[in-house]
């Protein structure tokens, strides 16, 4: 019936209008039912888990419809290339060589030596390595003490850089648990408790807490436009945030109690202490908060091109104006610092974020690029009922994703003449009036963000899509559905940063181990993590269409 009308063969324009006008009362009132069947739902898992027992599992159906749980664009955005096998052999170090023979007894008497045909087979070696090591010792009666000899590099404490290492990288690499490491030892014979292998993994790292300080700046340095993303950490028991930031040179993960705007700073300024400047610029933020007269008189009174530190600040905002909101008091503290952040000259300012629409991503830079995947997502999310509407929202989602690609081809030998075209044709495809009311208020909204979704014309280099921190993002997930989160401030920094100096390192095509194994035994044979960043910048130019103006605030 109404699920299959065809509009096409209605005549009266009036009679089209009316159905048009039904069929989308239909729509939001469907949207309305399955919001308020999944609202009932949760209130009753949640009245059920009050009384002790169990909400209804999360079980998938064996079909399901894909327009209700498949928001991947990847059928979309990928292009078919031609398969190559890539030679696996022709990279492989050999570690030994080993001569075989023929069986001479079965050879016949006119068989000739024609040279050796070459089989390289690949094996590990994986055993326990326990040593005894045989310290001399010496005592002298001049001096009245003992000398002896020091244990190598890497053997302080019970275990060795290898088991050091291994352990590192199973659990922050390769994303195992503790559980599974101990049992994993347990049958090589290696003898190690859970206490201490937590140790091994959490305590006494400040080397490579210090690395990734450095890798962090070295990251922020390499480019003026950032990858950004947060996703959730549970920190004994309680809801935190984990950061990341990232380029193609570089990921760091950072854990912040918040996600507000000020956790983002703290983030991009490599944990330094926070800084506070009333300006003209921190007022421009402020314009559209609801603060009194008398407050806005305060602040112009107060500007000056000076920092405050973060306990005097907040002191004097304190004193002067204690009735504030929470929230006009959060935004006067936001603007402060991104004031300040902008004027800082040691550090390096990021001057775009790619990312969602996220509302603390907002101020923090001169400008944002917006993820056309996120946008994308927000129309495979449409459950139209009629069949009519499902037409018209399957191919508004076809051009949405030929102008993606048009931008893509751009990227690629941009011009002026051709960045003009795609200015004026997305100005043509948002303004499509479809009849479709919940698409149309979509396309409307698209329309709204066409700066910072058109970033890529101005700045070829830049992705159009934010999918690599949300990979790196995926990762910390993995990890926390394995071991679930960190108990203590040792474990927050040492999956901040094991997980950093990993994901670094692979972007690198550094192996992880053999870094950890290097740093562990302290032999440090490959190059600091920063300077292969600064070397890998300075070939890549992923700023290379950016000026060095001053950056210019956007309110």
């Amino acid at each position: 019936m109404l699920e299959n009308v065809d509009l096409s063969n209605i005549q009266d324009e009036n009679a089209r209008q009316l159905i048009v006008q039904l069929l989308n009362l239909v729509e939001a009132l469907s949207a309305d039912l399955r919001d308020a069947q999944a609202e009932i739902q949760r209130l009753r898992d949640e009245i059920n888990r009050l009384k002790g027992e169990q909400g209804k599992p999360k079980i998938k159906a064996n079909t399901p419809k894909p327009a209700q749980v498949d928001y991947s664009s990847e059928k979309e955005r990928r292009k078919p290339k031609p398969h190559q096998k890539r030679a696996k052999k022709a990279t492989l170090t050999i570690h030994r060589e080993q001569t075989l023979e023929v069986d001479k007894t079965g050879l016949p008497p006119d068989a000739e030596f024609k040279g050796y045909e070459n089989v390289v087979v690949q094996d590990l070696v994986f055993r326990a390595d326990n040593v005894c090591f045989h310290k001399e010792k010496y005592w002298a009666e001049s001096t009245g003490r003992s000398y002896l000899a020091p244990l190598p590099l890497g053997y302080e404490g019970q275990f060795g850089p290898g088991i050091k290492a291994l352990s590192l990288t199973l659990y922050f690499g390769g994303k195992m648990s503790e559980p599974e490491i101990l049992g994993l030892y347990e049958n090589i014979g290696v003898q190690i408790s859970a206490g201490q292998l937590s140790n091994l993994l959490i305590k006494r790292q400040e080397g490579f807490h210090a690395e990734k300080a450095e890798v962090c700046e070295a990251g922020l340095r390499s480019s003026p436009w950032q990858h950004i993303d947060q996703t959730s950490t549970r920190v004994d028991g309680q809801n935190q945030h984990c950061n990341i930031v990232c380029n193609p040179l570089y990921t760091v993960y950072t854990t912040t109690p918040s996600k507000d705007r000020l956790s983002v700073l703290d983030v991009l300024r490599n944990g330094r202490e926070r800084r506070f400047r009333l300006n003209e610029e921190a007022l421009g933020y402020l314009a559209s908060t609801p603060l009194s007269k008398a407050t806005r008189s305060w602040l112009s009174a107060e500007c000056r091109d000076q920092d405050w530190e973060e306990k005097a600040f907040v002191r004097r905002l304190d004193t002067s104006w204690p009735s504030l909101s929470v929230q006009q008091r959060q935004a006067i503290l936001s603007a402060a610092a991104v004031a300040a952040y902008h004027a800082e000259l040691s550090t390096p300012v990021v001057r775009l974020l790619l990312c969602d629409d996220a509302p603390q991503f907002n101020w923090i830079t001169e400008v944002v690029a917006l993820c056309w995947v996120h946008e994308g997502r927000h129309y495979k999310k449409l459950m139209p009922v009629f069949v009519h509407h499902l037409h018209l929202l399957s191919d508004f989602r076809k051009q949405f994703w030929d102008f993606y690609d048009e931008l893509s081809a751009y990227q690629q030998q941009p011009t002026p003449e051709e960045s003009a075209r795609l200015d004026a044709e997305f100005d043509r495809l948002f303004s499509t009036c479809t009849g479709y009311a919940a698409l149309d208020a979509r396309i409307a909204k698209t329309r709204a963000k066409k700066a910072s979704l058109l970033m890529a014309l101005k700045y070829p280099e830049i992705p159009l899509h934010n999918n690599p921190a949300e990979l790196e993002a995926r990762q910390r997930v993995r990890k926390r559905d394995v071991s679930f989160g960190p108990r203590t401030q040792d474990g927050v920094k040492a999956w901040d940063t094991f997980m950093s100096l990993a994901a670094t390192a692979r972007k690198l095509n550094v192996s992880f181990y053999e870094y950890i194994h290097d740093r562990v035994s302290k032999s440090h044979q490959i190059p600091a993590l920063a300077r292969l960043i600064e070397a890998s910048a300075s070939e890549r130019q992923l700023g290379a269409s950016w000026s060095v103006a001053p950056l210019t605030p956007t309110y």
